[in-house]
């Protein structure tokens, strides 16, 4: 999320510095000078900024698309560099000082309480009533953010959000019903330059995961007002007047309310990626210009195009094959094409937006265009597992968390109708025994004509579709393509019922093909 502003930084001839954690940082490249600091460490990072000035020259720091304002903002203090302050990064860093500032400025927010790991639930106040909204006070990307709607519920949640939270604290809000938008801002001397006001798609309840954003917004002016007004208001709460503001807002039927708003540019490839590509306005070329004391220059939108950002995910278990980059990004329209994922890494279903595999980007100049091009590119990814896993066999096994409308998460791939599902269930798998001297070689597949699967009538008829919008038959498709699998036509040895359907019908064309690969597969 960062290499953009890294670009222009180099572009402009300027010396960039870098510091991370991680010594595999993928922006290490680009600048020219790295510095293995854990951002955490506020300390580390301010004697590392005072080397720099005292021996060749300091003018600026930031961040885009962290957690570590508040480590931008100690240093710039402590240094007397540009920025904002410290106690306005923390008050934009932790949800409880938030949404504190917020309530006294008569900012729209939901109504919260805290409670750390000690807490007992009955110190709930009443005010406060299921469905509720637990979150850890001080992490990003959804990562423990969970709607409860019990007090089973509400007791998981907040284990899971005190274990991802540093603090050891968790916020318990309201739950507020409506679309959600991302925004972004550049603030300087007070006056705030809005870059961008997105719909995001976030899906898989009772968790909180965006499969994407679609820049600009599709909804009327009036609603988009209401959305900027409340996300200004923030800002203006916060204190920040010098440097860049990300906002997530809910439009409700009592209007807009500011779920949280950061002290940074984006993350989620929306200030680096969509907005560029939809307004031709660079946002970390102005957070430059502002961490170094400059007013920020061309933010004036330069053309009026769609960017859509779309993710793809896969079910739970080990990759064996993680196919189809090169057809994503031959899909007319789509410009970038994110990979995170490859042989031997482990994966899950995500319930939160650090677990997903990877991410599409397009640019057209029409919104169908934009979203048809990052959907059907990221339908052409596949994700093949390994056979056997443990992990594999749970997700498709079923249960989990069930929700009010019938649904669970993780969720089906396939939400087929109940007779579809009943058909599938009475059909028999037949002459399994003949499999045991199949895949003679690790990795082997059996030929067509030893293996199929059974005809399930009126399958074709159904118009459910997977989380990345394939068909039934499309899945089909891709498991026939890898493991060779056929319709039965009578003739087969082996002929797989209930078990290939259940598995297609839970974890789409990667749990059909799983099914048949633990089935045919050595190693």
């Amino acid at each position: 999320m960062q290499i953009p502003a890294l670009r222009v930084a180099k572009e402009r001839g300027w010396r960039v510095v870098a510091a991370d954690g991680s010594d595999k940082a993928v922006g290490i490249p680009y600048v020219d000078e790295f510095v293995h600091i854990d951002l955490k460490d506020r300390s580390g990072l301010e004697a590392a900024a005072r080397r720099l000035k005292e021996t060749g020259g300091l003018d600026g720091v930031m961040t885009a698309g962290t957690d570590f304002s508040a480590s931008v903002a100690w240093v710039a203090e402590r240094l007397g560099l540009p920025g904002i302050p410290f106690e306005t990064a923390l008050d934009a860093s932790d949800k409880s000082r938030m949404r504190s500032v917020f309530s006294a400025a008569g900012v729209p927010s939901p109504r919260f309480f805290i409670l750390a790991r000690s807490d007992s639930l009955d110190r709930l106040p009443d005010y406060l009533s299921f469905p509720l909204v637990v979150k850890p006070v001080d992490n990003m990307g959804a990562r423990g953010c969970r709607l409860v709607r019990d007090e089973a519920e509400l007791t998981e949640a907040l284990a899971d959000a005190h274990g991802h939270s540093r603090s050891g604290r968790a916020i318990v809000e309201e739950y507020l019903e409506g679309p959600e938008f991302s925004l972004d801002a550049l603030v300087h001397e007070g006056r705030v330059h809005l870059c961008g006001v997105a719909d995001r798609h976030i899906t898989f309840a009772p968790y909180f995961v965006e499969m994407g954003h679609t820049m600009p917004t599709d909804y009327p002016g009036k609603d988009v007002a209401e959305v900027v007004r409340v996300f200004e208001a923030g800002i203006r709460a916060l204190g920040i007047r010098n440097g860049a503001a990300k906002g997530d807002i809910k439009l409700t039927a009592r209007g807009g309310f500011v779920g949280e708003i950061a002290a940074r540019l984006s993350g989620g490839y929306m200030s680096g990626w969509t907005y560029p590509y939809a307004s031709g306005v660079d946002p970390a070329a102005g957070a430059l210009d502002i961490a170094v004391g400059a007013a920020p220059r061309d933010l004036v939108p330069k053309r009026e195009w769609v960017s859509a950002e779309r993710a793809f995910i896969s079910i739970p278990g080990e990759v064996v094959l993680a196919a189809g980059e090169r057809t994503a990004r031959a899909e007319p329209f789509v410009k970038e094409v994110f990979f995170r994922i490859g042989a031997g890494d482990r994966v899950v279903f995500p319930a939160n937006n650090v677990e997903k595999c990877w991410n599409v980007i397009s640019q057209a100049p029409d919104r169908a265009s934009a979203v048809e091009a990052a959907e059907r590119a990221a339908r052409a990814v596949r994700i093949r597992l390994a056979p056997r896993n443990p992990e594999t066999d749970a997700f498709l096994a079923g249960g989990g968390i069930r929700n009010p409308d019938g649904t669970t998460w993780p969720p089906s791939a396939f939400r087929v109708s109940p007779d579809l599902a009943a058909a599938a269930e009475s059909l028999p798998d037949r002459g399994l025994a003949a499999l045991a001297g199949a895949g003679t070689r690790p990795g082997a597949s059996p030929a067509s004509s030893r293996i199929a699967y059974a005809a399930l009538p009126g399958v074709q008829r159904e118009s459910a579709r997977d989380w990345q919008g394939r068909t039934i038959a499309e899945s089909l498709s891709v498991v026939e393509d890898w493991t060779g699998i056929v319709p039965d036509d009578g003739r087969a040895e082996v002929v797989l019922g209930a078990s290939f359907w259940k598995a297609l019908f839970r974890g789409g064309y990667q749990g059909a093909a799983y099914i048949v690969d633990s089935l045919t597969r050595k190693g």
